[in-house]
């Protein structure tokens, strides 16, 4: 569920641009006590799988990704941004963040939360997201 601070629908209140650092998205649940905690490796993967419907590269080559945690009992917390503040998937993209990490088995909670700061720029995309792209 994204949520503004206050915890009414993102769709109720949705600026043109977003406001850095407001948006939040929630997924999944906590671990049972002695569950096996996922890696940070299979929470790449699972950002690998979430795609920027105007752009062909998977949302971690592209340098959205700006941290992406795992504590002891599984929470995960992801801070992204996005190409530009008026993209128009801004109000969903971290949703299915929230949503393709928390399918991970051995992940709990998770919390995306969307930054603009430092700002994204091409500079931040893995050689393979430039390769795709023919940015060479």
């Amino acid at each position: 569920m994204i949520t503004k601070d206050d915890d009414q629908s993102v769709r109720d209140f949705m600026p043109d641009p977003i406001e850095p650092g407001e948006w939040t998205a929630y997924a999944g649940i906590a671990l049972t006590s002695g569950a096996e905690v996922a890696d940070k490796t299979m929470i790449i993967e699972a950002l690998r799988t979430v795609f920027d419907p105007e752009i062909p590269v998977n949302i971690y080559d592209l340098g959205l990704i700006y941290r992406n945690d795992v504590n002891d009992r599984g929470q995960v917390t992801v801070e992204m941004t996005l190409t530009a503040p008026g993209c128009p998937v801004a109000g969903d993209m971290p949703q299915w963040v929230a949503d393709a990490v928390a399918a991970v088995e051995g992940v709990g909670e998770v919390n995306v939360c969307l930054v603009w700061d430092p700002p994204w720029n091409q500079d931040m995309m893995s050689e393979e997201a430039r390769l795709e792209l023919g940015m060479f």
